[in-house]
């Protein structure tokens, strides 16, 4: 994160670091704050103050206390939801195909629906936040999943896996662009990869703490008839119904509305914290402000956000990006298995992969700030795999256990750029109709990568999937390009309208954001984050 950022002369403006670099949506160039202004039905216009100034300590201050307050209980939500998301894995380790007369085809059909599922309901549940509010409909959410999660204990077969995985994926659905859009009314464009990386760091730290809560879970198998894997869905679920009901009553609509009396007859913030919230985050991004918080999108936005192709190159990467590293992921306790580890040791091997994966996601995104640099560097999540697959091939049948557990525990650990893509997606939309349909929309095409990957390990090319590790290297491969031609592409766009921008007069560019229709990341003064 770039620290000691300075005020520029147009308070209106955002802000510009000590390097010299600006750091903020729009173009800085001197012009009345007037034409920033919010609209004024915006949650936060009785704060809103162009002349109002303040000490940067103050404003570090306040992101720290935002950190404690905000982000770290959107984290805590997130861990909820990959601990019923996530527990599939440990509950293959029980012998639960077995149990229910299942194929690993049947798994990956469940799977395929899952996501399938989650896909078709992200762009719905970001309409009904958008018009509910985050801190409405995510409480709704985690509850409604959790019955549902909680449910699986009576699985009985097939039919019952697919329809439940079906109803999580429904459920589920929306639940992570909505933590984005809600971050994003708190939190500055810099300052969203560090949040995000948290956010997945507790997404990972799912996987340890349910390794070890799978361990002595697992072991209640034969209490009250019920397998181990039973009583896994029905405690996980219960604990996360529990946090989804506190955050019913935690979440605040917005930095100015956090008066409740679960929250404290006076708040979170004083009347001058307020000021300093509101404030930093139009000068950083105008467009925040041209949207009230509960304010619903009509289809007219929606088609319009839909049709964004600025947009696309990012979805192309959402779409391929995690190919390489999903299969691995998905069969890891699956194929410690069979290569001869007991149950309690296969979720227990798991940890390590996952530290790493921690470790590898806070340096990846730390030093996407640090060079300012972030598709480019994505090329480093299909290097490592790329390394690591074809030893993984022609490995042969015979070699060490140890040596395929720690390749394909290096596969899972790979470079994971999703935070600083997701904060990329946000910043590009350039408005808050668009980041709300962007976010969807991102998730939607990794989802659709998960359908895609959830079926590259086949029956007939199990134990050591060799034909599916080859369609994983190249997919590797593809990806390079993908992200020069991404970050290529955001450059030219930029130098295209530095050009177009640089060459108009004072007069001229006031009267350009008088009288312009476009909008968001269209406007001339946007430039694109690569």
């Amino acid at each position: 994160m770039r620290q000691s950022l300075e005020q520029i002369s147009d308070p209106s403006q955002g802000y510009i670091s000590q390097e010299g670099k600006e750091v903020g949506t729009f173009q800085p160039s001197g012009l009345d704050e007037d034409f920033y202004r919010p609209v004024e039905s915006y949650e936060g216009i009785h704060r809103y103050d162009p002349k109002f100034n303040w000490e940067p300590t103050e404003e570090r201050k306040i992101v720290r206390k935002i950190d404690k307050r905000i982000c770290s209980f959107v984290c805590l939500m997130f861990f909820a939801l990959q601990l019923d998301r996530g527990n599939i894995s440990q509950a293959l380790s029980d012998n639960m195909l077995n149990n229910l007369r299942m194929s690993t085809n049947d798994y990956n059909y469940g799977q395929t629906i899952f996501y399938a599922s989650f896909l078709a309901a992200e762009l719905p549940s970001q309409m009904i936040s958008k018009r509910l509010g985050p801190d409405r409909w995510i409480p709704v959410q985690m509850v409604s999943w959790s019955l549902v999660a909680s449910m699986q204990a009576f699985l009985n077969g097939r039919s019952s896996f697919l329809v439940c995985r079906a109803l999580l994926g429904l459920i589920e659905g929306g639940f992570i662009p909505d933590c984005i859009l809600y971050l994003s009314y708190f939190y500055k464009s810099n300052e969203l990869p560090a949040r995000l990386s948290w956010f997945w760091v507790a997404y990972q730290s799912t996987q340890i703490v349910s390794a070890f809560l799978a361990y002595g879970i697992l072991r209640l198998r034969g209490h009250n008839g019920l397998a181990g894997w039973q009583w896994l869905f029905a405690l996980e679920g219960l604990i996360t119904g529990i946090i989804g009901i506190v955050s019913y009553f935690y979440l605040p609509p917005s930095p100015t509305q956090t008066k409740s009396w679960a929250r404290g007859n006076d708040g979170w913030f004083n009347e001058h914290e307020e000021k300093i919230m509101v404030n930093r985050i139009i000068r950083d991004d105008p467009s925040k402000g041209d949207m009230h918080n509960r304010q619903a999108l009509s289809l007219g936005m929606l088609w319009e956000c839909l049709c964004d192709w600025h947009m696309w190159p990012i979805y192309a990467i959402g779409l391929c990006w995690q190919i390489p590293v999903y299969p691995v992921t998905q069969y890891l306790t699956l194929n410690l298995k069979a290569l001869g580890f007991g149950t309690f040791d296969t979720n227990l091997l798991t940890i390590p992969a996952y530290v790493l994966f921690i470790i590898q996601l806070l340096f990846w995104t730390w030093l996407s700030e640090k060079v300012d640099q972030r598709l480019l560097l994505g090329i480093a999540s299909q290097v490592w795999p790329l390394i690591m697959l074809i030893p993984l091939e022609v490995l042969p049948a015979h070699a060490s256990h140890w040596s395929k557990w720690a390749l394909s525990s290096l596969i899972v650990g790979s470079p994971y750029l999703h935070a600083v893509q997701v904060a990329i997606t946000s910043r590009n939309a350039g408005s808050v109709r668009t980041r709300t349909v962007a976010s969807a929309l991102y998730n939607m095409f990794v989802q659709a990568s998960s359908i895609i990957a959830s079926n590259i390990y086949r029956d007939d090319d199990k134990p050591l999937y060799r034909r599916g590790n080859k369609a994983l290297i190249g997919v590797c491969i593809f990806n390079i390009f993908l992200y020069i031609a991404a970050n290529y592409f955001y450059i030219y766009m930029n130098k295209r309208r530095d050009a177009i921008w640089n060459g108009k007069t004072q007069k001229e560019k006031e009267d350009y954001l008088a009288m312009t229709e476009d909008k968001g990341n269209k406007r001339l003064d946007f430039r694109f984050a690569h």
